[in-house]
């Protein structure tokens, strides 16, 4: 057979030729590509090679069998006993075997008997050695003829059996995918049948006995299917008779109640109803789609959101009309509303005015509230400042009024603006030897921010080195301008140490009061605000109401932010109980569920019940609230975290005297931190220091703060066997400064320089063991062996590096001072020139604060 090409004889086979070319390279038979030929020899190694493959001889037979095996895996439902359907794995597996039937009939090939050699002949004529050869040549050309013949036939056969390999291949895959497809079949076929049964027997059974007056009461129908596959006989005989005894009474089906379910021919568009936070798992449920569409459309908005994570309005409204619904924000605070109803028809009532007294720290604030009631407030205070607002009510001889005192120190900026919030007038004071100070603009600005009329208290007139015209002229930077310069703010010159102008102070405040007209009504439910609240013990919650109108009496039910109760004493600023309290009274309340925060309302409501619901109400919104703030993760987020390092922070558990103070201190804290270092405040609340705190603190690995609080004695046995650092303070600004030194310390040095000598180059020398050395004059400072080196170029740096050699003559030295010679190498660099000049710096660490 004459040689062909690779493409040829895998047509020839009718096997791909990229399979033909992987064969020929793995029985060594290297071909250049597809159009290379292969010879007759190329042909018979590749067959031995596949004979020997499939485990056959050299020998020119065809295999006697072909087994093949076939896996394939699959699901099916199948219904359990309790009526769920449950997913069995299916895993077919076949083999098949195939007999090569020619192969077994085909005797055995006779083995050619050895040709035994001629005998010689004597040759005694030419004629007769003449036929002689021609014979022989004969016989050759036979020989050959057979041979070609021979290998034509056996080249055929091998082509057959390998085209007969091929189609039964072919022939058993085809089998083997058409079983697949008819087992898929058939299982879909017992599904289709296994749900109309089920269908049909839910629509045929008869309904649950109950009571024929509820199911009249109902006015529907309901029928249920209850199969049990391992009953015993006796409660299948039960069942029977029960199912008898009703059959026996009517039955009614209600056709309504069938479902007919089919599949929507269009997307069906929704109205989903949406309020300020929503969890996933809610909103997949209102579009009816399930919860993981959802969280793979915010993902592709770059949010990151577990199933029961809430999310804010703005997202939620992007994520459904992402899917193609319609959002509709809905207000979900209905129960609020009804609590905020007032009613109009009460008739008002003139009331005290509440007077807030605002200034700068040691300006005289609480002194000046001290004289007015004639106790001493202000030696009690730690430090000789306010910590937290107090509230008084005074009777002086010039009327009722009620007196806020806010703290003067920047940390209680919170407390000053609720202290303007709810307050008539402000008394501002300002020290006439010290002006106006930050907190005293801070002050005015709340005052103006509340729109309240401001009276000007300037106190410590007493002093020598007063000066009034000052502080008048700084007032009138901040627009707030005397009324005998023209303006509209009374000024009163008063003295809280000798009581000098105190009497014209309130006869001020009073004259503000009668032009404002304040009024309140006394009848209907009693609203106030809370102005301080803590923690104490045996009396549990107590908050300082001031009362803004209606009368609150013990008794009543109450809420206060997302604390609820029942008024069950009350105390005037004396500790002295009493019986009401109405509008512009401050009085403490005692019998609420927990400390509500310090400006929340406190209103009256009809029972406890409802004032529970609200409070619960609230703190549930108030928990997805802070959940949805937090937010879903963002990727970019997420990225810049894996990519920048941890910052290191400071663990702070906080717990002071009052909500006030704690908010304030909190707030402080957490305005030290910085990009570096951070403040986190792990926990805050109001009251003594208890076992749940430090281990809160030992596990979070924080510190404890206490302000104005003290740890009980079980509280201290767990301080002392974990270790915890526990820190008392009594002045606010105490413990800032000792957590703004605790961040300083965490804060990498700041790494400075100082230059300390300069050497200029006058000549250059040679040398075999340090190069190139430079002779050189110290023209300021000095030059140390081991201080870094800058060679400078035209007063252009050109190289940075350390002194190799510093000598002096033939000495070896440490130091060379200004106006001596010497001779420096360079480590590391030989291109140093006449001209040059040589810097020696040094480096040095510097502390950092924050």
């Amino acid at each position: 057979m004459a040689d062909v090409t690779v493409t040829q004889f895998a047509e020839v086979l009718k096997v791909p030729v990229e399979r033909l070319l992987t064969q020929l390279d793995e029985a060594g038979i290297h071909v250049s590509g597809a159009d290379a030929t292969i010879s007759d020899e190329a042909k018979m190694e590749l067959l031995t090679f596949l004979r020997r493959s499939h485990g056959r001889t050299t020998e020119a037979t065809s295999p006697r069998k072909i087994t093949l095996q076939r896996k394939s895996q699959g699901e099916i439902k199948v219904a359990s006993a309790q009526g769920r359907a449950r997913t069995v794995n299916v895993e077919v597996r076949t083999k098949k075997t195939y007999l090569n039937r020619s192969a077994l009939q085909q005797p055995a090939r006779p083995q050619p008997e050895e040709a035994e050699p001629p005998k010689p002949e004597v040759v005694q004529t030419e004629e007769e050695v003449r036929q002689a050869q021609e014979q022989a040549a004969a016989n050759e050309a036979k020989q050959k003829e057979d041979q070609q013949r021979e290998a034509e036939q056996r080249e055929a056969s091998m082509r057959k059996r390998m085209e007969d390999e091929a189609r039964h291949l072919a022939e058993e895959e085809a089998r083997l995918r058409a079983e697949e497809e008819t087992r898929r079949q058939i299982e879909a076929r017992i599904a289709e049948e296994r749900k109309q049964a089920a269908a049909k027997v839910t629509t045929e059974a008869p309904k649950r006995p109950e009571n024929r007056d509820n199911r009249e009461a109902k006015g529907f129908q309901r029928t249920e299917l209850h199969v049990s596959s391992d009953a015993s006989a006796r409660f299948k005989k039960k069942k029977q008779h029960q199912q008898q005894s009703k059959s026996r009474r009517p039955v009614q089906v209600n056709v309504a109640s069938q479902h007919g379910f089919e599949r929507p021919a269009a997307p069906v568009k929704r109205d989903v109803q949406i309020g300020e936070t929503v969890t996933v798992a809610e909103l997949a449920q209102r579009m009816a789609v399930k919860a993981n569409e959802v969280i793979k459309v915010m993902m592709n908005m770059g949010v990151m959101a577990t199933i029961n994570q809430p999310i804010d309005q703005d997202t939620a409204v992007l994520v459904i009309e992402e899917l193609g619904h319609s959002a509709v924000v809905v207000k979900e605070n209905a129960i609020e509303d009804e609590l905020q109803v007032t009613d109009s028809s009460h008739e008002l009532t003139s009331r005290p005015p509440v007077v807030t007294v605002m200034g700068h720290v040691d300006h005289g604030k609480t002194s000046l509230l001290d004289y007015i009631r004639r106790t001493k407030v202000a030696s009690g205070e730690a430090g000789g400042i306010t910590q937290h607002i107090g509230a008084y009510h005074v009777e002086t001889p010039k009327g009722t009024i009620t007196f806020l005192d806010t703290p003067g120190h920047a940390a209680f900026t919170a407390m000053r603006a609720r202290g303007a919030q709810v307050t008539d007038i402000v008394i501002l004071v300002v020290a006439a030897d010290d002006g106006v100070m930050p907190q005293t603009a801070e002050a005015i600005q709340h005052a103006r921010a509340a729109e309240v009329p401001i009276v000007v208290a300037v106190n410590k007139i007493d002093k020598h080195d007063k000066d009034l015209d000052r502080v008048k002229n700084d007032l009138a930077k901040h627009n707030v301008i005397p009324e005998e310069w023209g303006g509209d703010t009374q000024f009163a010159y008063v003295s809280a140490k000798t009581g000098e102008g105190i009497d014209a102070l309130l006869e001020a405040v009073l004259l503000q009061a009668d032009v404002l007209e304040l009024k309140a009504p006394r009848d209907g439910l009693a609203a106030g605000v809370v102005i301080e609240s803590t923690m104490e013990k045996g009396r549990g919650a107590v908050a300082t109401v001031l009362v803004k109108r209606g009368v609150l009496k013990p008794g009543d039910p109450i809420i206060a932010g997302q604390e609820f109760g029942r008024v069950r004493a009350m105390f005037d600023e004396t500790g002295k109980a009493v019986e009401e309290a109405g509008p512009s009274l401050p009085v403490v309340v005692l019998g609420l569920s927990g400390a509500p925060n310090a400006g929340d309302d406190l209103l009256v409501v009809e029972s406890e019940r409802k004032a529970r619901e609200v409070a619960l109400y609230r703190q549930g919104k108030f928990r997805d609230t802070k959940l949805a703030k937090q937010g879903p993760a963002k990727i970019e987020d997420m990225m810049s975290q894996m990519g920048d390092g941890k910052t290191a922070s400071v663990q702070v558990v906080l717990k002071a005297d009052v909500q006030g103070s704690a908010e304030a201190l909190r707030d402080a804290l957490t305005k030290l931190s910085t990009d570096e270092v951070s403040v986190k405040v792990v926990s805050s609340g109001v009251g003594g220091i208890t076992e749940s705190d430090v281990t809160l603190a030992q596990a979070s690995n924080a510190r404890i703060i206490g302000f104005n609080v003290r740890a009980d004695s079980s509280a201290r046995n767990m301080i002392k066997e974990s270790g915890i650092d526990v820190r008392y303070y009594s002045v606010i600004y105490e413990a800032i400064d000792d957590v703004r030194s605790a961040l300083s310390g965490m804060l990498a040095p700041e790494v400075k320089e100082q230059i300390v000598g300069l050497a200029e180059v006058r000549d250059v020398f040679r040398s075999s063991k340090f190069g190139t050395v430079a002779g050189c004059i110290v023209v300021d400072g000095y030059v140390r062996r081991n201080n870094p080196i800058r060679v400078l170029r035209e007063n252009v740096v050109i190289f940075e590096g350390a002194l190799e050699s510093l000598r002096r003559f033939k000495d070896d030295v440490n130091e060379v001072r200004a106006g001596t010679e010497c001779g420096i190498a360079v480590q590391n660099y030989n291109d140093v020139r006449v001209g040059d000049q040589i810097e020696c710096f040094a480096r040095f660490e510097v502390a950092r604060t924050v």
